[in-house]
């Protein structure tokens, strides 16, 4: 799992090949099932709180309890939001998630109400919430404010001294996490937010919740399906997380998976090579680019745009080619032009860290190393990464260092629960082929994990996220299924049941033309995502 700093939110990535989640130390306490709660559930008050974008949107806040095996005991708060239905016919809440751990969800109700066909949309209560410690929900986590603040030292450790400092900087933000968030820290983690879900259902009233969850939010969603079952109607999970590798085989695996899709960046613009100048042989541009972070390394571009600064700039490319276009312009800028404007820019739109970012990756960081067990000893960290760094150098040591708090992590991980299924009704997975961010293994084994699941790819896609997202046939697909429940159904022994072919890729764009232009579909749905503000 890999958000990055509120501004990429994403889900573990994996590599052909079995991963095995690691075993939790005879200490940790297994994640416990939900017990019946005691405490009434007060209904709903809903208050109109619309934007420009979406005038018709409702928010609300529910109490539910900090600890769910003590409900009498201390509540916090979710924020919520609404888009109520308007049909005669109505088929309940549908419950949306944009992943994470750690993204926020409030702004997803009114962007899913007005992406499904209307007549879809109009018999859904859409709901979206900010889980527990993030946004609006309270108490909301900040660990160590300006953890990010640029210019970190290089990503990729140099020598003992560079190494310690990483270590360093790794421990710094758990103990703050620790010091700042005691009480709270033990209940951060996916199956409380799971069983908050639940709490939302009961304020709603409903007996039976649908759900549509994207990234992280489809592993959410199987957990909420392996403790509740019987309260699950329909549910649909896009860019699937592949539940056997929580979580520290999922982000080694995640190194590969984007490293392969910037060499696709790279190869794009070595296509366009007409507009940006940088050459026409893919190898070529990639070695510009490290170039590129090799002097920024010397000299950071604006003085904020070190290595680590770049890595997370054009990290967003991985996650979605839409991003490519203004990506290249700063990228030709820089090394054909000598002018480094652009790329600062582009590091303010998509890397940089604000008060937001600073909570999502508190929150990412609390679940994560939380749910499921980490090396604690920091010698396998240190092989494990520079063997994949040897093979995928683009962020194996940027996203060790996201990741290296859960090694010094002040509670005791849980044992994440087995999210097989033979219960829920048919599921409908969505799914592309070439997806870094939640490889296309990830969902060929959750649709293997849930007995009468439905698995629909993208074939040669490699964004992140593939409904609502301009795709009409994947599109097409959850509309059915939200409309009727109905899924497709592939030829004995098929491993999709349905497939749709990819969107076109990006069209070259100079500096000007990427300025005052519409934001597509893509860009807005990964916007909400979390990978730009």
């Amino acid at each position: 799992m890999r958000p990055r700093a509120g501004k990429l939110i994403a889900a573990g990535a994996l590599v052909a090949g079995t991963v095995t989640v690691l075993p939790a130390p005879a200490s940790a306490t297994a994640a416990s099932e939900p017990g019946p709660t005691t405490r009434p559930v007060a209904p709903l008050t809903w208050t109109d709180c619309p934007t420009r974008a979406y005038p018709k949107l409702q928010c609300a806040t529910l109490r539910v309890p900090l600890n769910h095996d003590d409900p009498a005991g201390r509540s916090i708060s979710l924020a919520l939001t609404r888009v109520a239905h308007t049909a005669k016919t109505f088929q309940g809440p549908l419950l949306v998630n944009p992943g994470g751990p750690g993204g926020s969800g409030r702004g997803m109700a009114g962007y899913v109400a007005a992406s499904l066909p209307p007549k879809v949309a109009a018999q859904y209560d859409v709901i979206g919430f900010d889980p527990r410690g993030v946004g609006k929900s309270e108490p909301a986590l900040n660990c160590r404010p300006g953890h990010f603040d640029p210019v970190r030292p290089d990503s990729v450790p140099h020598g003992a001294e560079g190494e310690r400092a990483g270590v360093d900087r790794a421990q710094a933000f758990a103990k703050a996490c620790g010091d700042k968030h005691a009480d709270v820290l033990p209940y951060i983690d996916t199956v409380s937010t799971a069983r908050d879900m639940d709490s939302i259902r009961a304020a709603l009233g409903a007996p039976k919740v649908n759900y549509l969850g994207y990234s992280y939010g489809t592993y959410l969603g199987a957990v909420y399906a392996r403790l509740y079952p019987e309260r699950v109607r329909r549910m649909a999970l896009d860019s699937v997380v592949n539940p056997h590798g929580v979580w520290y085989e999922d982000n080694l695996s995640q190194d590969y998976a984007f490293d392969t899709r910037h060499k696709d960046f790279a190869a794009w613009v070595a296509r366009n090579d007409a507009t940006y100048r940088l050459g026409t042989d893919p190898a070529a541009v990639e070695a510009a680019w490290y170039r590129m972070r090799d002097d920024l390394a010397t000299t950071p571009a604006g003085g904020k745009v070190g290595p680590g600064e770049l890595e997370d700039t054009y990290l967003p490319g991985g996650y979605y080619n839409g991003y490519w276009p203004r990506l290249a312009t700063a990228f030709a800028a820089y090394v054909n032009d000598h002018d480094s404007a652009p790329l600062v820019k582009a590091y303010e739109d998509y890397g940089a860290a604000d008060a937001a970012a600073e909570n999502g990756y508190s929150v990412y960081a609390s679940v994560q190393c939380r749910d499921a067990a980490w090396p604690r000893d920091w010698s396998v960290w240190r092989k494990d990464n520079w063997e994949t760094h040897a093979k995928a150098p683009f962020s194996t040591w940027n996203n060790a260092w996201y990741n290296a708090p859960c090694a010094f992590w002040p509670v005791e991980p849980l044992s994440p629960p087995d999210v097989h299924n033979d219960q829920v009704p048919p599921t409908l997975i969505l799914q592309a082929t070439d997806d870094a961010a939640t490889p296309y293994e990830g969902g060929v084994a959750l649709h293997r994990m849930v007995r009468g699941s439905s698995l629909v790819v993208e074939e040669g896609g490699g964004n992140h996220g593939v409904t609502l997202a301009g795709n009409d046939c994947m599109d097409e697909h959850l509309a059915t299924y939200l409309s009727t429940g109905k899924v497709p159904r592939g030829a004995d022994g098929a491993e999709a049941d349905a497939v749709c072919e990819t969107l076109p890729e990006p069209e070259p764009a100079k500096l000007a033309e990427t300025r005052g232009a519409a934001p597509a579909a893509g860009i807005t749905l990964h916007g909400l995502l979390g990978h730009v503000h």
